[in-house]
């Protein structure tokens, strides 16, 4: 298993996203899940609509990124439609493959595939099926109420030849040691991915990131 840290490594909600939350991920070789949007013509990290003064670039992002010696996942969680050329663009300018787009509307997705990018197709309560599985290389498997899933989906979409991200219950405000523990008999797979705010704990847990 490998983490992505849920908008970077942080110990208070207002470090969320923060250029240094997320570069502190990188420089323990660890993922990030972050939210990309538009502001002013120019691609931004920001979860919410974006104040040009409240924000930082991309560009500054994947600048940090490029300066450590590991070049963990990228989880893109994609705020705004029609992106598709310019963050490509962006991406090949910094020769950056390791990362994956999701969150789009349909439409906005098969721009994405289109250009051949990688992406998720989300799995959750409300979206048990999802023609985009077919040909996406992600899974990105939520719960917004309850864990409906058991580790016999996760490994289907595994077999499957996908790489599966799971959203630990934290985000959704859950107790999530119930998961963690049905996890345990997954961890090992190196297409498994946790999407967590509690990366400190999840490393100890699962002896995560070996891959």
């Amino acid at each position: 298993m490998q983490l992505l840290a849920h908008r970077g490594l942080w110990t208070q909600s207002k470090e969320k996203n923060s250029l240094q939350a997320l570069s502190a991920s990188f420089d323990l070789g660890i993922g990030i899940e972050t939210d990309v949007r538009d502001c002013n013509g120019a691609l931004v990290i920001s979860h919410d609509a974006p104040l040009a003064d409240k924000v930082f670039s991309l560009e500054a992002l994947l600048q940090a990124y490029i300066k450590r010696p590991t070049r963990p996942m990228l989880a893109l969680n994609i705020k705004a439609d029609g992106l598709q050329a310019q963050l490509l663009e962006m991406l090949e300018k910094y020769g950056i493959d390791n990362y994956f787009v999701f969150d789009m509307s349909v439409p906005d997705t098969l721009g994405y595939q289109h250009l051949s990018m990688p992406f998720a197709a989300r799995i959750s309560e409300y979206e048990p099926s999802n023609v985009l599985t077919k040909t996406a290389g992600w899974i990105w498997l939520d719960a917004f109420l309850n864990e409906w899933y058991d580790p016999a989906i996760i490994q289907h979409w595994l077999d499957q030849g996908k790489k599966v991200a799971v959203v630990s219950p934290e985000l959704h405000r859950r107790p999530h040691l119930a998961l963690w523990q049905s996890l345990k008999s997954l961890h090992d797979h190196p297409g498994l991915y946790l999407c967590t705010d509690l990366v400190a704990q999840a490393t100890e847990f699962f002896d995560a990131n070996k891959y």
